[in-house]
């Protein structure tokens, strides 16, 4: 029988594939949005200093999480804009003439950006499919698929249907061999997992807050190797691109000599003041006890799949996946019921068609995993 109480602790909160949550997040929020617009509408000239100073934390919190070098890493609304920057960026020889390659399931933003300006910049979007039945594009697919006529390859690190985690190691030693433009979208993975720019050599990485990092919409980054930046000539530019941003000099633009050339107009801030105090958060916690906790509750997610007799659509071995369990639902369920029944026992997930996505994070508890397994069992069996 079903536990009918009403609980709102997010216990069997199951969205950090989506919007991640902690304890104090909406107070630590609330301080830090009040204190943006006290500065804001305060009577002096301090405006300025201020929010460029909490953009600042956010740009070095974040190179910090990644180990990005001084000067490599900038802000962008989300991971379609900061990868359009850098298309657009590139010399023109870069992709003329030769395939972009991105696997099937990617983030659909970033395939819809690139295949339309393939015919702008002269490459051909080559996409590599899913096999039949498979719930996710295999390693092995990919590497057969990147001959050296590839100007660029998009790797997506997890996966959002299915939290296949590709083995970056190999895909970007492949990369290297064929001497094309490595780029990783670390959206999926980053706040959980690992990401480190001294391990993984990838000319460019693209990422948002959202997740497991808990952060605001709109505070997204492009970190962009020291080599690649200096080729880069920026369509999108304006006086923060500049070296000297108060050059007012309308006849001498010069770029910035680091990843400052990728800003433009003036800078969305908002998004960064909202999301600096979740990576204080972030940095504050135990690495090695939030995945051990993350893959303690998907382990029992994985066995009450099993025992209810439903398909697994993510891969069972943990060092092949990210943060999340993806299951999918019989053709005789229907998911938006599935989803009804979650938020009458205050259970939030959601869903991609019949793909059920499940990522326990932080708040989550082993109690919220059994009461969630437990209404799924209920609407299954109805």
């Amino acid at each position: 029988m079903l536990d009918t109480t009403d609980r709102r602790d997010g216990s069997a909160y199951f969205l950090y594939h989506s919007i991640g949550q902690y304890d104090g997040k909406a107070q630590a929020m609330g301080r830090a949005l009040s204190a943006f617009s006290m500065s804001w509408g305060r009577f002096d000239d301090g405006q300025w200093g201020y929010a460029l100073g909490q953009r600042q934390r956010f740009i070095d919190f974040w190179r910090e999480l990644i180990g990005a070098p001084a000067g490599t890493l900038t802000t962008a609304e989300n991971v379609t804009t900061a990868l359009a920057s850098i298309i657009g960026a590139l010399p023109d020889h870069t992709l003329r003439g030769k395939r972009v390659l991105i696997a099937a399931d990617c983030f659909p933003s970033l395939h819809f950006l690139l295949s339309g300006l393939a015919e702008l910049h002269g490459f051909t979007l080559d996409t590599v499919p899913l096999r039949k039945g498979a719930h996710w594009v295999s390693d092995d697919d990919v590497v057969a698929r990147w001959g050296e006529d590839v100007g660029l390859a998009l790797l997506t690190w997890v996966t959002s249907t299915a939290s296949h985690r590709c083995d970056l190691d190999r895909l970007i030693a492949h990369g290297r061999k064929m001497g094309s433009m490595i780029g990783v979208d670390i959206t999926q993975g980053i706040g959980l997992m690992a990401y480190d720019l001294g391990r993984f050599d990838a000319d460019f990485t693209v990422s948002t807050s959202l997740k497991w990092l808990c952060g605001s919409p709109g505070a997204g980054i492009l970190q962009l190797k020291p080599e690649w930046i200096a080729r880069c000539a920026p369509r999108l530019r304006g006086w923060f691109s500049q070296e000297d941003i108060f050059s007012w000099d309308i006849d001498s633009f010069a770029y910035a000599g680091d990843i400052r050339r990728f800003d433009h107009g003036t800078p969305s801030i908002l998004a960064c003041a909202a999301t600096v105090p979740s990576l204080e958060w972030h940095a504050a916690q135990d690495r090695a006890e939030m995945i051990a906790h993350n893959r303690t509750l998907c382990e029992a997610i994985i066995a009450g799949v099993d025992r209810l007799g439903l398909e697994l659509a993510s891969p069972r071995e943990a060092e092949r996946r990210g943060g999340s369990v993806m299951v999918r639902l019989p053709e005789v369920v229907d998911p938006e019921a599935v989803l009804e029944a979650f938020r009458r026992q205050a259970v939030h997930a959601d869903r991609r068609d019949r793909i059920l996505r499940l990522s326990p994070g932080a708040v989550t508890t082993m109690a919220g995993v059994e009461r969630m397994l437990a209404c799924l069992e209920a609407v299954e069996a109805a």
